[in-house]
């Protein structure tokens, strides 16, 4: 084994930054969507896209990524992802209309599907020969993602309030090029190896999750029971089972299905999925409630975030290590989303004249705190499951996890929501019913995700700190 490298912490914070930054992307727009719902002209119903367009884009192409990953090397693939990014952001900032804008998406999410399984995969190369060192390194990078997502509302509405809301993309220039410029001296190269690239499994995978989600955010406005809905998700189904196939078949699959029946893994992937599933939709009708009830604007809507980023990174960095360290991973995850669930049934109870104080501050900080002990030892125990050469598929995998319950929870809330009378601009009475019941169906996802944790996660002897390293030997 090689010796480790003396610059691992410094290439660490640039990992974590990297998490933080395609997180960010996620978040970074909410509380610019209204100034870019009235300049770019969307509808209520599609303003949503402006977020699903990264998340599909994202979340379809992880696996590519991290079967790329394993293919080209981690450090290539991850400078490749940061220009990628750096010309999605350009894009998106610049929009006249539209469709610009959603191609300008779309096309940082692909940059970010690059960055963010090379990133764990170095991670690993740098740290994996310690597992004490290992688990304090995906501490950080944890904590930078749900920090970058929350984050993203403050920094959002910063930028929103006294720049434009074009600078929420351009804030991610001069990242990119800082981030391009210091990848050759920190990271560790690694050997190319010999396979192919899976483009029909890419193809597929992709346009299915796309179309499921393009069903379930129209559904409101076309009508659930309308034909076009029933076939747009019947072509998803298609399309998903067509991977499926295509995958048990190939000899080099962009994801070897073989790989769920490791111990935990794909448990653990499901808890991802939930979790974002829960937690996504949680922020976004937050932000849409601080806004267009309580009348916040920019700069106010996203501080008034501020305290969960603040209890995020001390819930990732301190708590949540702590906990594993005395409970183990299960009880801890399952502990997590119960907490996440408890803070989102709090937060249907708002109100048309509600405040801050009262209906926002002491719920959000209660998900917050799930959240951070959920994320993770999830994480932790779904990296660590598969072999060391599969690294890049397991950071796929579980980054793709989080993204498509991401995407697909935020369109199926979008539609509970607007059911509800959340398309209703300027009622104040039926705007909250929507959000109030959009925080109640994510508690639901939330509650699955603990029920399913707490069946299915298994429990080993051992250090907490074996637990999550003791595949890669």
């Amino acid at each position: 084994m090689s010796a480790p490298s003396p610059r691992r912490w410094t290439a660490l914070a640039l990992i974590a930054t990297a998490q933080f930054i395609v997180i960010m992307d996620t978040s970074i727009i909410g509380v610019a969507l209204p100034r870019i719902q009235q300049d770019l002209g969307f509808s209520q119903e599609n303003l949503s896209w402006v977020f699903n367009a990264y998340v599909v884009a994202f979340g379809g192409l992880l696996l590519l990524g991290g079967r790329l990953s394993d293919l080209l090397g981690a450090r290539r693939l991850f400078s490749a992802g940061w220009l990628i990014l750096l010309a999605g952001s350009l894009m998106a900032g610049i929009a006249p209309e539209v469709w610009v804008e959603l191609t300008g998406r779309a096309v940082q999410g692909v940059g970010a599907a690059l960055i963010a399984p090379s990133a764990l995969t170095l991670l690993m190369m740098l740290f994996g020969h310690n597992p004490k060192e290992l688990t304090k390194a995906l501490a950080l990078y944890g904590a930078a993602a749900p920090a970058g997502g929350t984050a993203g509302v403050f920094l959002g509405g910063v930028i929103t309030e006294y720049l434009s809301w074009p600078w929420v993309f351009y804030i991610n220039i001069p990242i990119a090029l800082i981030a391009l410029a210091a990848t050759g001296p920190l990271m560790p190269a690694a050997p190319a190896t010999r396979g192919s690239i899976d483009v029909l499994g890419t193809l597929t995978v992709t346009l299915g999750l796309g179309a499921a989600v393009y069903a379930i955010v129209r559904a409101p406005e076309t009508g659930w029971g309308s034909a076009q809905t029933w076939i747009t998700l019947a072509v998803a189904v298609l399309l998903l089972a067509a991977f499926v196939t295509i995958q048990a078949r190939r000899r080099q699959p962009l994801m070897r299905l073989s790989i769920f029946r490791t111990p935990n893994l794909a448990a653990a992937n499901l808890t991802q999925l939930l979790l974002g599933g829960a937690w996504i939709p949680m922020w976004f009708f937050l932000n849409l409630y601080l806004q267009q009830v309580l009348g916040y604007s920019a700069f106010p809507s996203g501080a008034a975030l501020v305290p969960m980023t603040v209890l995020i990174m001390i819930g990732m960095i301190v708590l949540a290590p702590r906990a594993i360290g005395r409970l183990g991973p299960k009880p801890t995850t399952v502990t997590g989303l119960l907490l996440l669930t408890a803070g989102m049934a709090w937060l249907s109870l708002i109100s048309p004249d509600g405040s801050f104080t009262t209906d926002v501050l002491p719920a959000s900080l209660l998900a917050a705190l799930g959240m951070s002990l959920a994320f993770i030892p999830s994480l932790g125990t779904a990296i660590s499951s598969a072999r060391p050469e599969e690294g890049g598929l397991a950071s796929g995998i579980v980054n793709t996890s989080y993204q498509v319950g991401s995407a697909l929870g935020l369109a199926a809330m979008t539609a509970v929501a607007s059911a509800n009378g959340a398309d209703q601009l300027g009622d104040l009475p039926a705007l909250t019913n929507g959000f109030s019941a959009a925080f109640i169906g994510a508690a639901a996802i939330a509650l699955a995700g603990a029920l399913i944790a707490a069946a299915t996660l298994r429990t080993r002897t051992g250090a907490p700190t074996d637990e999550l390293t003791a595949s890669r030997g």
